[in-house]
């Protein structure tokens, strides 16, 4: 089983830190805030990660290739020109990173990462700037259950962002970019999705997305379920928000399964 990560976005809502580094190595605590959403896939068993990278992706792959050295005590011995590592901090991770292209929407870069996951029955998908304490095991196992193309995690927040359309059954009708007083639930896609590759195949070009296009197109064809989920769930998506993170770390993160 497999994760892919959107990770190539600007990030545009965070401006002062992303200008600087890449959305998804902005930190909570002092891990990247990708990391924890690995850790958290990561404990449900699924180790094997393809990142989608773009907007500064040289430095995701920087961190991910250095790893071994970021998170542990290094023994540097500068005569010899040599560098011991003296407890290496490992993780039992495969991690596949692919540049996606700078200007690529999400559909696009999902397109591009196909022959990674081509031969699967399903894979996660989710970006990389969510944090959440979801049961990533019974997200998939709803997948099986309900035989759509699509899960999304349907969870509520009140605010600026659109909202899902579901019925009785649990399958999504409609995305809406906009609140609606007619919307049942309240929800919203939480970024925590099983996707069939039959839906990737069909993805257009690099300027596909994903979110407005192809789950809207496939919620018409009522092959998109919804996994409900009341626990926590927090976006990344500005200076308060990783404020908000970086202060439930300190005290007890609820996405720490760990």
């Amino acid at each position: 089983m497999k994760l892919v990560i959107l990770a190539g976005g600007y990030g545009t809502r965070i401006n002062d830190e992303n200008s600087l580094i890449p959305k998804p190595l902005i930190e909570i605590g002092n891990k990247p805030i990708i990391w924890h959403i690995m850790k958290m896939y990561s404990y449900y068993g699924i180790k094997e990660f393809i990142i989608c990278c773009g907007h500064k992706g040289n430095m995701i792959k920087n961190y991910f290739i250095n790893y071994g050295y970021l998170n542990s005590d290094l023994e540097v011995n500068l005569s010899e020109n040599s560098v011991k590592i003296l407890n290496n901090q490992k993780e039992d991770w495969k991690i596949t990173l692919v540049d996606t292209g700078i200007e690529t929407l999400t559909g696009g870069r999902i397109k591009k990462i196909y022959k990674y996951i081509k031969d699967d029955k399903f894979f996660c998908l989710t970006y990389g700037d969510g944090l959440s304490d979801i049961n990533i095991k019974k997200l998939i196992q709803h997948h099986v259950k309900k035989k759509k193309l699509a899960t999304v995690t349907a969870v509520s927040i009140p605010g600026r962002f659109g909202d899902l359309e579901i019925d009785h059954n649990d399958t999504v009708k409609n995305f809406s970019e906009k609140r609606s007083s007619k919307v049942v639930k309240d929800r919203i896609n939480g970024g925590f999705m099983v996707i069939d590759p039959k839906v990737v195949k069909s993805l257009k070009n690099d300027q596909s997305n994903f979110e407005s296009d192809t789950l809207t197109l496939l919620a018409k064809k009522k092959q998109v379920s919804a996994f409900i989920h009341d626990g926590f769930w927090q976006c990344m998506d500005t200076p308060r928000e990783k404020i908000l993170l970086e202060n439930m770390w300190k005290k007890s993160a609820p996405w720490k399964k760990w």
